[in-house]
């Protein structure tokens, strides 16, 4: 994963309004259908992990857990989770993420 292009790729979705943060917000988007994938931070609980997990799964929603603080250096916005917005930003950010 090259974390670089993945920081750059998360700071063009906060800026252009495609992403969703906080346990309600993200929640929202999940359950909407709207998210095309949850980054979450690597430094969350593990409860608050599970719970993630357990929406994502019964949604149909891909999860990915970040190396942790990189969410919160790549948004400016420090918290548990982010949810990009299906649509060109997710494609890209799977696509960063997918690579190995």
């Amino acid at each position: 994963m090259d974390e670089r292009r993945l920081k750059g790729l998360m700071g063009l979705c906060v800026r252009a309004g495609q992403a969703a943060f906080g346990e309600d917000g993200c929640r929202r988007a999940i359950e909407k259908g709207q998210c095309g994938i949850l980054l979450a931070d690597g430094g969350i609980s593990a409860n608050s992990r599970k719970r993630y997990e357990d929406l994502c799964g019964r949604n149909g929603t891909r999860m990915v857990l970040l190396p942790e603080g990189l969410l919160g250096d790549a948004t400016g916005k420090p918290g548990a989770a982010m949810a990009v917005k299906e649509g060109p930003f997710s494609e890209q950010i799977i696509s960063v993420i997918s690579d190995r």
